[in-house]
Parts: structure tokens; C-alpha cells; sequence
């Protein structure tokens, strides 16, 4: 078999010494220069890194754990592949769980990542008031996406403005004459970063709406359950006529609802979404729905970690303003009958 090049390999085609190749090759040091023909021979004899032995010189294994709260959230999926690709454009590999809904799952799949020694942790949270957050942001770079860690004050993160959401939904429902909307929350309590319940029963009052408080399962739940669920909601004879749902997923779930149920979107109920997953404009008559803008929160959550293992930066709290994006679904209340 043909012997495998080594790093001595390279330092002697390029005449340099192995150390200052070895740093040119991890992009630590060197002039362009040297860098440049450090590659170009590396590449030539088809020597790579070992990525052990340089973990071990360097004592960053050069991966990042991503851990969300559930692929099955079409928001939180794209998030997840949207931090890899960035990781990856970054020369970051991207170790990637999925918690799938249960934060005792959560909880199990931590201690793993612990095992495995990334260099940082990126994090959606299904519960950010776990014990365990302290002692893992002790021991490494952590940036939360959604809600703070609220007992790891040295982890960083970023949410989003759930108020100004809440209120762009509302004046935009209140506007086009809806008194009664039906108000779709998870299961899952609120947290500081997203007090969903007096987020809507403020803008309610602000705006002169009755809202109907609909706890819907999570994400993982069967499709026809949600549906089931969310139709009840909307039977009887002072039904509401426009819907607000806190994620895509649940929105998705309500236009399942009202077509079972023979209802006309717009005409019959207004749905607004509240993420703008990337076929949201596919969806039916189009979801109008709130965008969060997930590339502004890949590069705040990336930027910041990364910042945070290779110089040592402090890490801190980004604050995401929303925008709302109008389409189809929703529209005028209908007249009363």
C-alpha cells in the first residue's frame, strides 16, 4: 500500500519547519504567502489533518453541537440545517441533535454532548430553566436561541421581540375587523423570553378582541390528533373568526382544520403564523405569518460563539426585531349573520 503522506512530507516540499506548517494548515499563523503554498502542497501530495492529533495539539476539536428542540417544528428545522451550513462555511463541524419535544430527552442527550467535547454548544431550548444549563456553559461556550438560560448567566443568546410580534398580529387582526381570533399556544409553559399568555391577553385588551386561549400538542404529535384538536376549536356558533398561531406548524395545522371543517380561508377565517418557515407562501392562499429573519439569527448566534472560542469574547444577549409579511390567509371578518 502507498505510504500516507505526512506533515514532514509537506514541510519538506515546502521547506519549511513542521510546526510552522502544521499552524498554516490550521490558519493560526503564517503570511498569506506561506499559507497559500502551504495548501497548495498539502494538496498536491494529498495529505490531510488528522483531526485527533490536531484536537489534541490545539485542544479544540473544531465541532460545535447543535441541539434543538424538535426537527419535527418546520421552523426549528431549517434553523438546525441553516447553523450547520454556516458552521461549515466557518470550518466548523456540526455534531446535531434533536430532543424531539421531551426535555427529559433534552436532559440525556446533553450529557452526551458533554462526552463528546465540542468547542461551544448552540442551543434551542425546550426548557431553559434546567439545572444542568449552569454547569454545562461552565464548561464550555453555549448560546441559546429563543429564551435566555435563566440559570447560566454566562451563556449567551438570542431571542426575538415577542412583544412587538404579538403587536404587528394584533393591529393587523384588529384592522381588518376581527373581535374574536382564536390565540394557538404549545402545551409547553411560557417563559420569560416568550410570555405568550400576557403577551396575548395585553394586545387583546389594547385592541378590543376576545381571544380564545387554544392549547395545541407539540410538533411531534400526529397530524390528524392536531387536526382534531384545532377543529374543535373552531365549531360552534360563535366560532372565531380569525386565528393567531404562535409557530408555521400550527398554523399549517389550522388550515387542515378549517378545510375539514369546510371553511373558507380568508372568507370564512383569517390564520396568522408566526415564523415564516420558507413555504409559507405555498401554503394554501399564502400564510401571513411574522418573519424573524433566520439568517440575521444564524449569524448572531455563529458569529457570537465562535467569537467566544477563538478570542474569548464575552458572550451577550441579540434582540431580533420582526417583520410582519401579509399574504392570502388572512383577510376582511366575515359580515355577521
Amino acid at each position: 500500500m502507498p505510504k500516507r503522506p505526512t506533515l514532514q512530507d509537506v514541510a519538506d516540499a515546502v521547506g519549511l519547519a513542521p510546526a510552522t506548517v502544521s499552524y498554516a494548515l490550521r490558519g493560526e499563523r503564517g503570511s498569506d504567502d506561506t499559507v497559500a503554498r502551504v495548501h497548495a502542497a498539502a494538496t498536491a501530495l494529498g495529505y490531510q489533518i488528522n483531526p485527533i492529533a490536531s484536537a489534541l495539539a490545539t485542544g479544540r476539536s473544531r465541532t460545535v453541537a447543535v441541539l434543538c428542540g424538535s426537527t419535527r417544528d418546520l421552523w426549528q428545522q431549517s434553523l438546525t440545517a441553516d447553523l450547520a451550513r454556516q458552521l461549515l462555511s466557518e470550518g466548523r463541524h456540526a455534531l446535531v441533535a434533536d430532543a424531539d419535544g421531551h426535555p427529559e430527552r433534552e436532559e440525556a442527550l446533553l450529557a452526551k454532548i458533554r462526552d463528546q467535547r465540542p468547542d461551544g454548544l448552540l442551543v434551542a431550548p425546550l426548557d431553559p430553566f434546567a439545572s444542568q444549563w449552569e454547569a454545562l456553559a461552565s464548561q464550555l461556550p453555549v448560546v441559546a436561541i429563543g429564551d435566555r438560560l435563566a440559570l447560566a448567566p454566562s451563556a449567551g443568546a438570542v431571542v426575538f421581540d415577542n412583544a412587538a410580534g404579538f403587536a404587528l398580529v394584533f393591529d393587523h387582526l384588529a384592522d381588518l375587523g376581527h373581535r374574536r381570533i382564536a390565540a394557538v399556544l404549545p402545551e409547553r409553559p411560557s417563559t420569560p423570553d416568550r410570555p405568550a399568555e400576557r403577551l396575548v391577553a395585553r394586545e387583546a385588551r389594547r385592541c378590543g378582541i376576545v381571544v380564545d386561549l387554544v392549547r395545541t400538542p407539540p410538533a411531534t404529535a400526529d397530524p390528524a390528533t392536531m387536526t382534531d384538536h384545532l377543529a374543535a376549536a373552531l365549531s360552534g356558533p360563535d366560532r372565531p373568526t380569525a386565528a393567531f398561531c404562535l409557530t408555521d406548524s400550527f398554523a399549517f395545522g389550522m388550515l387542515r382544520a378549517a378545510r375539514t371543517l369546510g371553511l373558507d380561508v380568508p372568507g370564512d377565517l383569517s390564520v396568522v403564523g408566526f415564523e415564516d418557515v420558507e413555504f409559507a407562501d405555498l401554503a394554501g392562499p399564502g400564510l401571513s405569518t411574522v418573519d424573524w429573519g433566520r439568517g440575521a439569527v444564524v449569524d448572531a448566534a455563529v458569529g457570537q460563539l465562535l467569537a467566544a472560542i477563538d478570542d474569548d469574547q464575552p458572550l451577550r444577549t441579540v434582540t431580533i426585531a420582526p417583520r410582519l409579511v401579509v399574504r392570502g390567509s388572512s383577510g376582511p371578518a366575515p359580515s355577521p349573520s
